[in-house]
């Protein structure tokens, strides 16, 4: 499972936000192909949501694979009009604030938990679907989180923040046995930098 590169600030609008790739996202996003291509997939599956599209399709063209986007992998905010990067939340004190005050209320909880059941039934899906097989997914931060505390059999939703395109691997064995290998990988963004390319 994969996080997607970082995205630009949306601030609202007439509809759900689907930010794009800032240019630095575009670099993780390659480093991420660089890196990972190596160790080779059968298949690479997306959330539908641009960010996480973007940030598999250097993956899926080092691979000489499609990419397969997935309404079922979307994040667990995808019908807002805005998307503030965590980072950017942080950095100011009354929307972070606020922001905190909203994810800790009961009914968002609750929101979460079912999220949290329908992320899992639709990877198990795709796992079964492909027995024997190595499958990269893109995705976000919740359905990361969602996923592997479901493994770990751990309560709530969110309980570590992946860093943009971390790769974290879980071992999916038929009948729904999951074992977590390993947890928010990301060597390719110490590598030094790519060379620019101009065109």
């Amino acid at each position: 499972m994969i996080r997607h590169a970082r995205p630009v600030r949306i601030d609202g609008g007439d509809g759900p936000a689907d930010p794009a790739l800032t240019s630095e996202g575009h670099e993780q996003a390659a480093r991420l192909a660089k890196w990972w291509s190596r160790f080779g997939v059968d298949s690479v599956l997306s959330s539908s949501m641009r960010r996480a599209r973007e940030t598999a399709e250097p993956l899926a063209e080092a691979l000489g694979l499609p990419v397969s986007a997935h309404d079922e992998l979307r994040e667990f905010d995808a019908h807002l009009p805005t998307y503030i990067p965590v980072e950017e939340l942080q950095a100011d004190p009354d929307l972070w604030e606020a922001m905190l005050e909203e994810w800790l209320s009961p009914e968002a909880e609750r929101q979460r938990r079912n999220f949290r059941a329908d992320v899992v039934a639709a990877i198990d899906r795709f796992a079964g679907e492909a027995p024997g097989s190595r499958a990269a997914i893109v995705c976000h931060g919740g359905v990361i989180n969602s996923y592997i505390a479901e493994t770990l059999n751990l309560p709530g939703t969110m309980f570590f923040e992946p860093a943009y395109t971390s790769v974290s691997r879980i071992l999916w064995r038929k009948g729904g046995h999951r074992q977590l290998v390993s947890l928010n990988e990301a060597p390719h963004l110490d590598e030094p930098p790519l060379p620019s390319i101009s065109l």
